[in-house]
């Protein structure tokens, strides 16, 4: 284990001195172990130069496969704390935007009341983040899909439900609550949406082809829901949004928001989405109330 942390410690720190201290031994007591650790592998594991100490390719492939090890260990043990604890423990939570509010948002406030001993950290952002920091273990799991394009293997999808869309203006805008509406008369004015290769702008887009309209002309790319709300509030701008959020801002009791969705588009809706874990890993006894908690919850597709 000591061989472990002190390799593990040279490549955070480049020195033989620094990485002793970190692990707590003397610079000869960690020399002596380095010698052993030589031998055993029968390669150099580093080079001296004047500022310090440089791992070879060997000695980068073994702090590497070190620093994994013992974040697994390290991860065991919390596991295994957690166990004797009980519901004890933090969780790292992802999530696109709709469900965030739809799904995980009831959910996290029903646990704050019945589990307040779990530390919960909620991180809403695109897919395609979100999948890059479940695969460096920045996430326990995210709620959302597995970006198209990417290889597939180290994720485990669990299906919930299709992500309906809104188009969403001021209160007060020119075409709030006209019953006559089409979606020709939504291209007279500005468009706020993803940039380009966001997954809710493709959709958009596909729908608008595939109902024969031409995409708006003027269209400006953010992926802040908040920049985006702001910016429709003080603009005749429209801006397609997940239905849960715009619904949650539609309410007079919600945060004061002043926003309308439009009488258009009601099948406009993203590609099914569900909660997303690493397929090499168990989650922790926290993780995992978290988890039976989201899928009590679940959203039926016909909601």
């Amino acid at each position: 284990m000591t061989h472990l942390q002190l390799v593990a410690a040279i490549a955070e720190t480049g020195q033989v001195l620094s990485a002793a201290e970190k692990v707590g031994m003397t610079q000869p007591a960690a020399s002596r172990l380095l010698a052993q650790l030589e031998k055993a592998v029968g390669a150099p594991i580093f080079r001296r130069h004047l500022r310090g100490v440089k791992l070879t390719e060997v000695g980068e492939i073994l702090a590497k496969g070190a620093t994994r090890m013992l974040s697994d260990l390290d991860l065991t043990q919390e596991r295994i704390d957690q166990t004797l604890q009980g519901a004890h423990g933090a969780v790292r939570i992802g999530s696109v935007t709709g469900p965030s509010m739809q799904w995980l948002l009831p959910t996290v406030r029903d646990l704050r009341a019945d589990f307040p001993q779990i530390e919960l950290t909620v991180h809403v952002d695109t897919s395609v983040k979100l999948a890059d920091a479940l695969l460096s273990r920045e996430l326990d799991f995210f709620l959302g899909r597995v970006p198209d394009g990417v290889d597939s293997r180290p994720f485990r999808f669990e299906p919930v439900s299709e992500e309906p869309i809104a188009l969403v203006v001021r209160r007060g805008h020119p075409l709030a609550g006209r019953t006559d509406l089409t979606l020709d008369d939504c291209l007279d004015f500005d468009w706020v949406m993803q940039p380009p290769g966001g997954l809710l702008r493709q959709t958009t887009e596909n729908y608008l082809i595939s109902h024969g309209v031409r995409l708006p002309e003027r269209t400006l790319g953010t992926t802040s829901t908040l920049f985006t709300l702001a910016l429709i509030h003080d603009t005749d701008a429209i801006a397609p949004l997940a239905r849960a959020v715009a619904e949650f801002y539609v309410r007079e009791t919600r945060i004061g928001g002043r926003v309308d969705m439009l009488d258009v588009a009601p099948d406009l809706r993203v590609k099914t989405y569900g909660l997303v874990r690493r397929v090499e890993d168990e989650a922790t006894p926290a993780a995992e109330r978290v988890i039976r908690q989201l899928m009590e919850r679940a959203p039926r597709p016909t909601e």
